[in-house]
């Protein structure tokens, strides 16, 4: 009884106050935010009748509970939406006998628990709340898009109750954003780590108008024709013979593939497709060979720039 009348003697004066001389009292309400379940670090907006003291603002703490004013035992909000807060608020109040007939209203003013990181090949990597509907198109938006970096698919994490603690989703680029298939365009629900590799590149140096480190937008379909036409063409004394240097696994150096350049480019000969981190080197006529220094610092100059522009001479 003494907490019913401490609540109603802080009501009296509180509508009593008046505030000071020259002092505007603004009362700041958040945006309305859709109602989803609430998780730790969540911030609560509780208004109880008649008892100042419980209307404020409370954060869930780590373990999903709400610690109140007035009342012993924790509130148990994560997992619930507002309005079964509201419920426990004022089933709590009524049991530990200090409001007869409490009327509770609960509203969710931040959320911090339903977090979205996207980064990556994007403009601007972001972590947001996913707050309502949130898809992965969205997501993409708040990250400004992909820049011209990125690779062929994007990839999805969630937690998952898997013995790895998470699950893999593979998303490919063309089918969610050329094709516009609607089933690519996953919905988020806070947790997801979305990341965008950037497009394996594929490095183009010798007698060539712009040699340069070049992403593989065609994927697999990454070609010595398409390679050369990225780097505007032959130079005039092109040797008949260009090499692909190629690293495969388990070697610590790369292996030189030996190609008929004159050939492909009269279509005497099939194109030869490239993979990504192949470095296509096409001498003069006069046949210099590229050393292995050189081809390192080749591919280790082109992955460091953000052009990917390399000059060679």
């Amino acid at each position: 009884m003494k907490q019913i009348a401490l609540c109603f003697l802080l009501s009296l004066a509180a509508a009593a106050q008046d505030p000071a001389p020259g002092v505007t009292r603004e009362i700041v309400q958040a945006a309305s935010l859709p109602e989803q379940k609430v998780g730790p670090g969540d911030l609560v907006s509780l208004s109880v009748a008649n008892c100042p003291e419980l209307t404020h603002s409370f954060r869930v703490a780590r373990d999903g509970t709400l610690a109140l004013p007035l009342i012993k035992e924790r509130i148990q909000a994560a997992g619930k939406e507002p309005f079964e807060i509201e419920s426990a608020v004022a089933d709590a109040l009524r049991k530990e006998q200090i409001l007869v007939n409490p009327v509770v209203s609960a509203s969710v003013t931040e959320y911090r628990s339903v977090p979205v990181s996207v980064m990556g090949a994007v403009r601007h990597p972001v972590t947001f709340q996913a707050v309502g509907v949130v898809t992965l198109l969205d997501a993409l938006t708040r990250a400004d898009g992909l820049n011209d970096e990125a690779g062929l698919e994007i990839l999805v994490t969630r937690s998952s109750s898997t013995p790895e603690g998470h699950v893999l989703q593979r998303i490919p680029v063309r089918g969610l954003i050329d094709d516009a298939d609607p089933s690519l365009n996953i919905r988020l629900f806070g947790g997801e780590e979305i990341r965008v590799p950037p497009a394996g590149k594929v490095y183009v140096v010798g007698n060539v108008k712009k040699s340069g480190a070049f992403p593989m937008r065609d994927g697999n379909d990454t070609t010595v024709l398409k390679a050369i036409a990225l780097s505007e063409g032959l130079l005039p004394f092109t040797n008949k013979l260009a090499f692909i240097y190629r690293r495969e696994a388990g070697k610590n150096g790369r292996n030189e593939i030996p190609i008929e350049l004159s050939k492909i480019m009269e279509h005497k000969d099939a194109d030869v497709r490239l993979q990504p981190n192949d470095i296509l080197y096409i001498p003069d006529s006069k046949g210099r060979r590229i050393t292995a220094e050189t081809l390192e610092k080749i591919a280790g100059f082109g992955s460091a720039t953000g052009s990917g522009l390399l000059i060679w001479r």
